[in-house]
């Protein structure tokens, strides 16, 4: 028996009966309706009185009969067959409306966010009527059809979201309304022609905007909280834009919310889910990133309305920890982590599980089969574990080595980008790689420094090591897989903390690296306020900043200003670590 979709309550045996008839019904392949089959819909609507959808494929099959409005029978985005910015669903909709108006916004944005090849909306007349000279019964009062436009004569309108992220704004929709029509106008309108034509405009469109393929369009999807401030919103959403720059994805979009709590089932409301679905399919995008974690059941739920790929700000920092881990113990930390991330978001993630192929939160080194079940990468987790604990002995007897020969350390930490690794360079002509970007090294490097000591200024060797990159919330999983790594942290003997003073949420990164810090299961040592970027922060910031922290440093690792206070600066902090100790 065909399903009937849609407000079905009321309804009496012999009415569904009538319904689901319709199935058994074909229209030509090159006819959007015919006069009888438009007829009989309405003759259908009209004794159940409510609005009645057929949805018909482009062998005139009907496929989907529900009772209700266009919006509120549309098919969801992952039932659809075909689905793209190229072309449309190759599905059109014959939809019956109780008043007699053109087709309301709301059908038209169902039929944007289905990319429906067609809408078709029967006003009919609540009675029928007899045609001159006898003969069936009319309901139909008059027809409109619908189809969208291509881009390129849409208006930008600004979304009402807010607070606004740059010049943020959002492409209304564009279609096409035809003036009413009587059915046997609208039974000759050519349906093969009209596709064609608007699909061949969508490919030229989708080709001129298309960028490298090995490049995600991403759409960024922030929601703002009574937690937060709107300054720290609209910091979250700038990292999180450079987050998926980083990690190679192209920004199209930023959507917005306000609201007091977070929505259990998808985050926001139901109203932005549809908005972040039409934006998405628009714009050709092709992932959409939330500003914050998402559970596995709110994944599922907004992939099966918005139809495409889904993450959250944790998997995109684990695929740039992917791309950027070069030793084996980073690739080890690495995998543990995106394994203890994903287990739990295995079952349902797509229709195969699959998480093989291109693309941000899919790539991982040493990343094998994941179409594995469960219990499998439980073993996997397992295994890795034992080897991030080898891996933790092993530094712990190179620490005790260097302990040993009484040489003191000192780590370099502080939020990523904040020029750690160009430091080290400059201090000790090592030639690390280094980005403006957020997690350009992750693997920690070591080398020799020689500072002077005492008063009397002999030279002493020290070891100094650039340590991965912080960030503010720095997910659990990821704490927990590189403890290996962050225990060059808690053994140093001092610490550098370095700030990026050009960032406008530099007292903010401060803060986000000392609560880090705290977490360390050893209270690390003593530590020293390093300021980077002078040369890029303005009289103001830099003034306050030497009010808040009178001793500071303040430098220019590129331009290697300040280095020289600095190391007399260290030599102090090594001699006041060794000596408390």
């Amino acid at each position: 028996m065909e399903t009937i979709f849609g407000n079905l309550q009321g309804l009496k045996s012999s009415q569904l009966k009538q319904l689901q008839r319709l199935y058994h019904q074909r229209i030509p392949g090159d006819r959007i309706t015919t006069p009888e089959f438009s007829q009989r819909l309405a003759a259908i609507s009209t004794e159940v009185n409510q609005p009645v959808c057929a949805y018909i494929n482009r062998r005139g099959q009907v496929i989907r009969v529900g009772v209700g409005t266009p919006r509120q029978t549309q098919i969801p985005p992952m039932e659809l067959p075909r689905y793209g910015a190229e072309r449309l669903s190759g599905i059109r909709c014959i939809a019956t409306h109780l008043k007699p108006e053109p087709p309301n916004e709301a059908a038209l944005t169902a039929m944007a966010l289905q990319r429906l090849d067609a809408l078709v909306v029967l006003n009919i007349t609540g009675t029928g009527f007899t045609r001159r000279g006898g003969g069936a019964t009319g309901y139909v009062k008059e027809a409109y059809l619908a189809h969208l436009t291509p881009q390129e004569s849409r208006t930008l309108i600004t979304s009402p979201a807010a607070p606004k992220i740059g010049e943020s704004q959002i492409q209304s929709p564009s279609w096409n309304i035809s003036p009413p029509l009587d059915l046997d106008d609208l039974a000759d309108q050519d349906l093969v022609d009209l596709v064609e034509n608007l699909e061949a405009e969508f490919q030229r469109e989708f080709i001129a905007q298309e960028v490298d393929a090995d490049h995600d369009r991403v759409l960024i999807v922030g929601l703002m909280t009574s937690e937060v401030t709107p300054l720290q919103f609209q910091d979250t959403l700038v990292e999180l834009a450079r987050l998926v720059d980083t990690a190679g994805g192209d920004v199209l979009q930023t959507i917005q919310q306000k609201r007091s709590r977070v929505h259990p089932q998808t985050v926001v409301g139901e109203g932005k889910v549809q908005e972040i679905a039409l934006t998405a399919q628009t714009l050709g995008v092709n992932l959409v990133v939330f500003d914050r974690d998402l559970s596995p059941s709110q994944v599922r739920n907004l992939e099966m309305q918005i139809g495409i790929r889904v993450v959250d700000r944790t998997e995109v920092i684990l695929d740039i920890f992917a791309q950027r881990a070069q030793s084996r113990a980073g690739k080890l930390q690495v995998e543990l982590a995106q394994l203890e991330y994903m287990q739990p978001r295995l079952a349902g993630r797509g229709r195969t599980m699959s998480r093989l192929g291109g693309g941000i939160g899919t790539r991982g080194p040493g990343e094998t089969k994941l179409e594995t079940e469960r219990r499998a990468i439980g073993q996997r987790i397992s295994r890795l574990q034992k080897e991030v604990t080898q891996l933790q002995a092993h530094r712990s007897r190179l620490r005790q080595r260097r302990q040993h020969r009484e040489v003191p350390s000192v780590a370099l930490v502080g939020y990523t980008n904040a020029g750690k690794s160009t430091l080290l360079n400059a201090l000790t002509n090592a030639e690390v790689y280094t980005a403006d970007q957020l997690f350009a090294t992750l693997d920690p490097t070591t080398r020799r420094l020689v500072i002077p000591y005492g008063e009397t200024n002999e030279h002493q060797e020290i070891l100094i090591t650039d340590t991965v990159g912080f960030i503010h919330e720095l997910p659990a999983s990821l704490m927990d897989a590189f403890r290996a790594t962050l225990e060059e942290v808690t053994e140093a003997d001092a610490l550098l903390h370095l700030v990026d003073l050009s960032h406008p949420a530099w007292l903010r990164h401060i803060r986000s690296v000392r609560e880090i810090l705290a977490q360390m299961p050893i209270t690390p040592g003593p530590a020293l306020v390093i300021f980077n970027k002078i040369d890029q922060a303005d009289s103001e910031t830099l003034a306050l900043a030497r009010e808040e922290f009178p001793l500071a440093v303040f430098i220019s690792a590129s331009q290697r200003l300040g280095l020289e206070t600095l190391r007399q600066r260290l030599a102090q902090l090594i001699e006041y670590a060794v000596d408390s100790q």
